[in-house]
């Protein structure tokens, strides 16, 4: 299986230090973040998510899109992110608009190497890892990179976005 993507090729264009991790996914898993963090053996706190939510006054077709990264454990606070980038309201993305926008499909989107340069809003509890995981931008497919090298590949942001 070839592992290059978009991400990786982002990651490796920046000579940013990361580890590729390659697990078989099932598509029978109820779950895509769980599902890595069991396959790769490591705690799920460190393995993230990547949401993409509209954000904007009142939720209107044509709200910009924002790409939040969480903890697989976590909830995406909708209101956090939404104050992070200077919003009043967020909702999740429809899932169509989110895989146009980023490139990738459900369940390999990643935060890095989209196809639209969305705002990236990281939640600050990953600052707490010398390194985390997310998706490389495919199913199956996870990269792990410590939290401010993310941030820069990725020009994103730390903010408190994430619910137990």
């Amino acid at each position: 299986m070839a592992t290059g993507t978009p991400a990786t090729a982002l990651l490796t264009r920046r000579k940013t230090p990361f580890t590729l991790h390659q697990y078989e996914h099932d598509p029978r898993a109820e779950a895509y973040g769980p599902e890595a963090a069991a396959a790769l053996g490591v705690a799920p706190q460190r393995v993230f998510k990547t949401l993409i939510a509209a954000v904007g006054d009142k939720l209107t077709v044509g709200d910009k899109l924002v790409c939040g990264v969480v903890p697989v454990t976590g909830r995406l606070d909708l209101k956090a992110l939404a104050a992070a980038v200077g919003g009043k309201k967020a909702e999740l993305a429809d899932p169509s608009a989110a895989c146009r926008a980023t490139g990738y499909v459900l369940g390999g989107i990643s935060p890095l190497g989209q196809r639209s340069r969305l705002a990236v809003v990281i939640d600050a509890s990953a600052r707490s890892f010398p390194t985390i995981f997310v998706s490389a931008g495919r199913r199956g497919l996870q990269v792990e990179l410590a939290p401010s090298d993310l941030a820069a590949a990725a020009s994103a942001t730390f903010a408190a976005i994430a619910t137990a």
